[in-house]
């Protein structure tokens, strides 16, 4: 349990934590804590109270000390054009980000989105998004993927006692490739508006 909130702590609010699989974590947190666990982990179940209250509270803490961070070192992080993470383009990315979706639904967004839901709270901060509305959307924001996520893995690992083991890998590719089709479809956009103006004479 203390692993697990580590590190939706550190995949929220540090930038190590752009290697970790939030999504695909979360719903085997929540299959771990239902009936199923036993069988999956020699006997043992992780608390469903627990990890219900305690995930949220993890990844909103997480995404506060990353949207702490942008605030206060700003945009000399990110002015680096020659980084692959710190760069100016990262933040005129968020920018434009923000402006297509507005601030509350671009913060709730990137909770399903990895990497984005890394980057996107120090880069809220470097762009100036209040304090006080960032803390809004980011815990409405973090409420609604973790308990969505351990909430489907909880159920599922419920009602297949038993046989969780069969579906478990199939599933967690399923939701790691849903969680990275919206990466896909931005880089095959971008791509696109490349070209595009590539052509204009």
């Amino acid at each position: 349990l203390v692993g697990i909130l580590a590190i939706l702590f550190a995949e929220t609010g540090l930038l190590i934590g752009l290697v970790f699989p939030g999504d695909s974590l979360l719903f085997v947190a929540g299959v771990a804590a239902s009936g199923s666990a036993a069988a999956l982990l020699n006997g043992t179940q992780l608390s469903a109270t627990a990890l219900f209250i305690g995930a949220p509270i993890a990844a909103i803490v997480g995404a506060q000390v990353g949207h702490w961070s942008g605030a206060k070192f700003g945009r000399k992080l990110f002015d680096r054009p020659d980084g692959r993470v710190f760069n100016h383009s990262r933040v005129v990315a968020t920018e434009k980000w923000l402006r297509k979706y507005g601030t509350g639904r671009a913060i709730i967004l990137a909770r399903f989105v990895p990497v984005v839901r890394t980057l996107i709270n120090p880069l809220c901060g470097i762009v100036g998004i209040p304090a006080r509305t960032f803390f809004l959307w980011n815990v409405v924001g973090a409420l609604i993927w973790t308990q969505l996520v351990m909430g489907l893995g909880y159920l599922l690992g419920e009602r297949l006692k038993g046989s969780i083991d069969t579906y478990l890998l199939p599933i967690i590719g399923l939701i790691i490739f849903i969680s990275l089709l919206p990466v896909f479809v931005e880089i095959f956009r971008e791509l696109q508006t490349k070209r595009h103006h590539r052509k204009k004479p």
